[in-house]
């Protein structure tokens, strides 16, 4: 965890309301440094409906192999994840930082059990219904046993509304614990939706060395809240980098208890309800925000930069484009540099391996267009693209001029600092 938080943090933070059937407890059991605040545990109501979303990489966690054969969308041959999971139900999530329990064998795989049956314990429920989450060193074993009594001690702790704690054990790297909510209308009803994440490094699609965890109390079937779950990361989580690094342990968990049924929301069984317009679209604002701040949270970060691609041949291709300029070390130097680069930009669009053609290709930072039709622009001003480097906040804007395709992703510049952060990341 970094002392100086990040410039990019937001300015306010949001007041996180309670939800009903949630609560939360930390505590410090010693994972990698004493007395840190360490662990998570979130007790759930019974009936609560499930969902996640979890890395493409092919060396994945023993927590990340856990959830899935929980949810039962198991894994492939190559071990990426399905997307093809009904969801189930869950009693408790368990969250711990300091330790990744990636690659590490069945020692691994027995510790991610040991943990949920000492969770299940504490909370006389299925060890099935215990999820789990770990981030931090990779290729350590995790030594589960600190978890018993800690959890048992946690189980009658855990109280709701302890949102910002929460956020705050589970930061690694982070300078700034993240959470957002949103409150909206099902039915009749008001129901809240609260989501908080870690991440800084090691961030790239699909999603992240990122945590994320969404809780509300909308009464919706664990298969629409995968289906929710599933399409409301493609324009957010899955369209951050942060250094094109992808880890063994994202894992996004969604979680709908369902209490407020109580109070006349009707209950969901399908994704397509259209009832569920207005929810999604704040479900979808909290993934948002959430994934944002991770962009603002990233290792050394000083700029946050947003990328535009315009006139693609599809959205893909423009997705693909953006990825290829957000990924690109020297166009992050050149940002962390004030330096409005163009040349590099193009480069990056160049090597995307998408359709581009360098005679149609327009290229703007913040606003001020300094390439045009595959050349300076006539209009360029050094001093005036100078002072606009100068933001907290860029845009890069291409406009490739050859369909309607268009993506935009989030990223950031790339620093001394960030090196300064990895090259010492487990002494």
């Amino acid at each position: 965890m970094s002392s100086a938080v990040s410039p990019l943090a937001p300015t306010e933070v949001p007041e996180m309301p309670a939800i009903a059937g949630v609560k939360l407890a930390t505590a410090a059991a010693g994972i990698r440094y004493k007395d840190r605040t360490d662990v998570l545990l979130a007790v759930m109501d019974k009936g609560t409906a499930v969902a996640g979303v979890f890395t493409r990489s092919k060396c994945p966690s023993a927590p990340v192999e856990w959830c899935r054969a929980k949810l039962g969308g198991g894994k492939s041959s190559k071990g990426s994840f399905k997307g093809n999971s009904k969801g189930g139900f869950a009693r408790a999530l368990v969250v711990n930082s300091g330790n990744a329990n990636a690659f590490t064998g069945k020692t691994g795989r027995q510790s991610t059990a040991l943990t949920a049956a000492i969770a299940a314990k504490a909370l006389g429920c299925r060890p099935a219904e215990v999820f789990l989450a770990s981030t931090g060193v990779i290729g350590e074993p995790l030594d589960a046993t600190k978890f018993d009594g800690v959890l048992g001690t946690l189980a009658g702790q855990a109280v709701p509304g302890e949102w910002m704690n929460a956020a705050k054990a589970i930061m690694t790297t982070d300078t700034f614990p993240k959470v957002a909510t949103a409150t909206v209308k099902l039915g009749k009803a008001r129901v809240t939706i609260n989501g908080m994440a870690k991440g800084a490094g090691m961030i790239a699609p699909d999603m992240a060395t990122m945590l994320a965890f969404v809780f509300t109390d909308a009464p919706i079937a664990a298969g629409a809240l995968q289906s929710l779950l599933k399409s409301g990361v493609e324009d957010t989580f899955n369209a951050v980098t942060i250094d094109g690094d992808t880890s063994t342990s994202d894992t996004l968990l969604a979680f709908a208890t369902g209490a407020a049924a109580d109070h006349g929301a009707p209950k969901i069984s399908r994704a397509g309800d259209p009832r569920l317009k207005a929810f999604t679209k704040a479900f979808n604002a909290v993934l948002a925000d959430l994934a944002e701040q991770v962009a603002r949270d990233g290792e050394g970060a000083r700029k946050l930069v947003e990328i535009i691609v315009e006139g693609a041949a599809s959205k893909a291709s423009a997705r693909k484009i953006a990825m290829s300029i957000a990924n690109s070390p020297l166009v992050k130097t050149a940002i962390a540099g004030e330096d409005a680069n163009w040349g590099r930009v193009v480069m990056a669009v160049g090597k995307a391996g998408e359709p581009a053609d360098r005679d149609k290709l327009s290229i703007s930072f913040n606003g001020i267009r300094v390439a045009n039709r595959g050349a300076r622009d006539p209009s360029y001003d050094e001093a005036e693209v100078s002072a606009a480097m100068k933001n907290p906040k860029i845009q890069i804007k291409v406009a490739l001029g050859l369909g309607k395709g268009r993506d935009r992703v989030l990223t950031c510049d790339l620093t001394k600092e960030y090196i300064a952060i990895n090259g010492d990341y487990r002494s």
